[in-house]
């Protein structure tokens, strides 16, 4: 064990005195003052880019692992449930946050997994809008994009509703659009699929509705020690899913000025018998009126 306020200069220097020759570092995460600087240092070793195998170590998760995903994931569903029976007309975004996120600390969580994204009205047509001083209105869509962290693992939920009023044709519309998009990209989830493909399977579903033009992220990313882990999950994307890869199924749909629509799931792609990934939030995905 080496314990050191100032680590990387330390680790080299360890790594000199046992012998080392050649010494892997993570060229993504070290910046070129700090390479050279270490390259600098008496008897330093060969310092050699490793990429990110780490990262690539990461994406498939061990039975302790999913467990503590579980218990995260089922801390942000019970805090969520009791936010819900709070909220009406004259609450602020971030009078919610707050809400959530000590009704999450409350039930054991370690602390929030992301800053929350509580967006009402035209607000939630931002897709990682942050919490303001702005009162929820009747009729307005309220998105809540939240998670629990729980002995170092990340959850990651979102759900819509609307407050106050039935909702609207355009909010109704757009809604069950997501929907649609959302159950297409879990039903994608696969061992062996083509991340591109999964993608495309919510992705579609938008476009034929014709939205296309308002779904500007990808459809999902990993989850784990980190919030935003590998697999990330876009039109870009490259790859192949694993058993036992925790991840996320985000799509949206945003209309400036109006409001906007995103509903989120954290499952896992081949932990069930039946080869459907599993669910681990269990939040009801229904259009609730508030």
């Amino acid at each position: 064990m080496l314990v050191d306020r100032d680590c990387p200069p330390a680790l080299v220097e360890r790594a000199a005195r046992d012998g080392v020759r050649r010494l892997a570092y993570e060229a993504h995460d070290v910046t070129v003052e700090l390479h050279a600087g270490l390259a600098a240092l008496d008897d330093a070793p060969d310092l050699v880019a490793l990429g990110h195998a780490v990262e690539a170590l990461r994406v498939v998760k061990d039975d302790g692992e999913l467990a503590l995903l579980r218990e995260a994931c089922a801390i942000g569903d019970r805090a969520l449930a009791e936010t819900l029976g709070q909220i009406a007309p004259g609450l602020t975004e971030r009078e919610v946050a707050h809400r959530l996120e000590n009704a999450m600390v409350d039930l054991g969580a370690d602390g929030v997994a992301f800053e929350t994204i509580v967006a009402t009205g035209p607000h939630s047509a931002i897709p990682h809008h942050q919490p303001t001083h702005r009162e929820i209105v009747r009729g307005d869509l309220l998105k809540i994009d939240f998670g629990a962290r729980y002995r170092g693992y990340h959850a990651d939920c979102t759900r819509t509703v609307v407050v106050g009023a039935d909702p609207s044709g355009w909010q109704a519309e757009i809604y069950q659009v997501v929907r649609a998009a959302q159950r297409a990209g879990r039903h994608a989830l696969a061992v062996g699929a083509d991340i591109r493909d999964v993608d495309a399977a919510a992705r579609d579903v938008v476009v034929a509705a014709g939205y296309g033009d308002h779904f500007p992220h990808g459809l999902g990313h990993g989850v784990g020690l980190e919030i935003h882990e590998a697999p990330m999950m876009g039109y870009r994307a490259t790859g192949r899913l694993d058993a036992r890869t925790p991840v996320t199924v985000e799509p949206g749909i945003y209309l400036p000025g109006r409001g906007g629509v995103r509903i989120e799931d954290t499952l896992v792609v081949g932990t069930q018998a039946h080869g459907a990934p599993e669910l681990l939030t269990t939040t009801p995905k229904d259009l609730l009126v508030l």
